[in-house]
């Protein structure tokens, strides 16, 4: 396709919301269900969440934790247990107060519907997350330090009622793991966060390609009932923000509320330390929105379903049998070659469709590497490979041996492109801030990125400019955070609205 046209329209630059819409739809990747707010994850789309479920899961053992599984609905009485954490979800929350239906005759139209009778003693919400029912199941199991740590993780679905629906951004219904874990003491539950902290920073660099800025939320941002929430915020291609994954640090603030207690080694009975953590499907959102182009999705190749895709070219009957076999026996010798240690995942495309069709709905789809092989390919021994971290019309032809040789070599080098691409495109769009009159001005213009700024205000002040501007401080990033080089340097020290003298640095910027 020439540069005027386009897989997806319209592009990004003419509608980043609809642009993002079209691209889920080319890539068949969900759809709007018929419960309002809620989303049908198709099979592609569902591939990639099993990847990122099956990768996390398995560091997530590695560093001592055990899967379990809590119930989908949870007593009202647990949530007002918790007045913060209750308060900070009750607008989003989902409440279950029959038990059953019965058929009822409409006099008039003759139809029948179904109403809900057998009202319930005391109402049910779907979780909105799971500290209160996880708190009390943690009450029952500890009863000594030697039953500490707890770590514990699940894998669960939550509901939030949301009114403004965005696949895979924000749905009513959708996917997640959250942990929940129970300390002897403060310093071994910071500890935990702080590490799970990193290992989603990592996990988002090294798997989804995507670099994060790793901080802490202020207090106005915090997680409901939290001390202390640590954040991993990633910058999509309108330089709006995504909060990619929260690790918090709950004090014993639900284990007073829920007597989450323990005796402790000097036999006096304490209370338990909590963390909660995790990640959902808005991962899926947020890699669509970092890399993804104006003809389609681009997977990085560690959460891609097929890896590669090998398309047989077979304009003449006679020589069918042969190309398919050559693409069969490639695709058998490639899943014997490894990617970060996995075997690597490959598909031959053999449905009876025109070349071009098939071609551009991997294209569409994602895929980080297509090979096409036909008959004087076999002849030649070489193949054609094309990767979608490059412009869709360029190709390159190897010798089958050396693409074999290479295959996980180009995977890496697509990962490590997209990163740098990704990378680049965020430094360049945080920019210092050191006077009100420019901070103000900045919010103004059409295209946007983040403002770093130092920072001396008060709670009511930050929630005087978020209000004013539609904007939030996203995280004071952590010391090691990755940001751009020179760029605290190029802020002073003299907070930009206060004039007081700082050490504190925040990223000021537009969310999702």
């Amino acid at each position: 396709m020439s540069a005027e046209k386009t897989a997806i329209t319209p592009t990004r630059a003419q509608d980043f919301p609809e642009w993002y819409q079209q691209v889920i739809k080319a890539a068949d990747l969900a759809e709007n269900s018929e419960t309002r707010g809620c989303m049908v994850i198709k099979p592609w789309g569902y591939g990639i969440w099993e990847l990122i479920q099956q990768q996390l899961d398995r560091r997530f053992k590695a560093t001592g934790h055990q899967n379990a599984y809590f119930p989908l609905l949870i007593p009202l009485a647990y949530l007002e247990k918790e007045a913060e954490h209750a308060e900070g979800f009750a607008t989003e929350c989902a409440v279950v107060t029959h038990h059953r239906l019965e058929a009822v005759k409409d006099p008039v139209t003759g139809k029948t519907k179904l109403i809900p009778t057998g009202e319930l003693a005391e109402p049910f919400v779907i979780r909105p997350t799971s500290e209160t029912i996880i708190g009390a199941a943690f009450a029952r199991w500890i009863e000594s330090y030697r039953d500490l740590p707890l770590l514990i993780n699940q894998w669960a679905n939550v509901m939030r009622w949301e009114m403004r629906p965005r696949l895979f951004l924000r749905t009513a219904e959708f996917l997640w793991q959250e942990g929940h874990t129970a300390h002897e003491t403060r310093e071994e539950a910071v500890v935990e966060t702080r590490m799970i902290h990193r290992l989603y920073e990592k996990f988002l660099r090294d798997h989804l390609a995507i670099p994060v800025i790793a901080g802490e939320k202020t207090e106005n941002e915090r997680f409901p009932g939290a001390a202390m929430t640590l954040t991993v915020e990633a910058m999509v291609q309108d330089t709006k923000a995504i909060q990619a994954g929260t690790s918090h640090y709950l004090a014993q603030n639900f284990s007073k509320a829920q007597n989450i207690s323990f005796t402790g080694r000097d036999g006096q009975v304490q209370h338990v330390h909590t963390t909660s953590w995790g990640v959902s499907t808005r991962l899926i959102g947020t890699l669509i929105m970092a890399h993804s182009d104006d003809d389609g999705l681009i997977l990085p190749p560690r959460v891609a379903t097929h890896q590669i895709v090998i398309l047989p070219i077979t304009p003449k009957d006679d020589s069918k049998a042969a190309v398919l076999d050559a693409c069969q026996a490639l695709a058998e010798t490639l899943r014997h070659q490894t990617y970060c240690d996995e075997p690597l995942r490959v598909h031959v495309d053999t449905r009876d469709l025109g070349g071009g069709v098939k071609k551009w709905e991997w294209i569409k789809k994602g895929v980080p590497s297509r090979i096409e092989i036909g008959p004087r390919d076999i002849e030649t021994r070489k193949i054609c490979v094309q990767r979608r971290d490059h412009p869709v019309a360029d190709k390159n032809f190897p010798t089958k041996d050396d693409f074999i040789r290479r295959a996980h070599e180009v995977l890496d080098e697509v990962h490590q492109t997209l990163l740098a691409r990704a990378t680049r495109f965020r430094d360049a769009n945080i920019i210092p801030c050191t006077e009100l009159a420019t901070f103000h001005a900045h919010w103004a213009q059409e295209k946007l990125g983040w403002l770093f700024t130092p920072w001396a205000g008060s709670r009511e002040q930050e929630e005087e400019l978020s209000k004013q501007h539609k904007i939030t401080i996203r995280c004071l990033p952590v010391p090691g955070a990755s940001l751009p080089q020179g760029l605290a340097e190029a802020t002073g020290d003299k907070c930009f609205l206060t004039g007081e003298t700082t050490a504190t640095r925040v990223l000021w910027g537009r969310s999702y």
